[in-house]
């Protein structure tokens, strides 16, 4: 009887952490996709405006961490399955959640790699806009009177705020997995 408590808690916490994953996941990947849509569309009208030539890598990375992002959510609801199977008397056996998980945390490890060098780009990009402006600095030359600037715009600082959802989604995603194979492991 204690065998079938042990699975029904083990079946109830895995569920009960992965939609929580799950859930987080999905609301800061809204955010983000918003973000990331809001600053396509808002760039594509301002084409007379000056733009930073540094931003587009960045945020070509940040996408790139969002589609990872997409997988890890899908990878979410797999967990979140296997959580309800674990309840079932065909239960799966051990390794199978701890595969899931063990790739859960690869996907995510890859994805907040890939989201602070899409983070390190963007703010680079952000901190040579931001020495431009000021009078003197980045200006080379003695002959160079009126430094060319770039102005930072509302809608690029917007672009860095995508980059951490993603950043913190996978963080988030990170964390639950590392959590569920401790609790899958723990021998109490």
């Amino acid at each position: 009887m204690a065998d079938q408590l042990d699975f029904q808690s083990l079946s109830f916490g895995l569920r009960r952490m992965a939609w929580i994953r799950f859930w987080m996941q999905t609301v800061l990947g809204i955010v983000s996709a918003g973000i990331l849509i809001f600053y396509n569309v808002g760039g594509n009208l301002g084409k007379g405006s000056l733009k930073a030539a540094g931003l587009g890598s960045g945020l070509s990375i940040t996408t790139f961490s969002f589609f990872i992002l997409l997988y890890s959510l899908w990878h979410g609801w797999l967990i979140v399955l296997k959580g309800r199977a674990l309840n079932t008397p065909a239960r799966p056996s051990r390794g199978e959640p701890s595969r899931l998980l063990k790739r859960g945390v690869l996907i995510d490890v890859l994805g907040v790699v890939f989201a602070v060098i899409g983070y390190q780009a963007l703010a680079g990009a952000l901190t040579i806009q931001a020495a431009t402006q000021v009078q003197g600095f980045m200006a080379f030359g003695a002959a160079r009177t009126q430094p060319v600037s770039f102005p930072i715009t509302s809608i690029e600082m917007v672009s860095l705020l995508s980059n951490t959802q993603v950043l913190m989604a996978h963080v988030i995603g990170l964390i639950v997995s590392l959590l569920l194979l401790q609790r899958i492991y723990r021998t109490n």
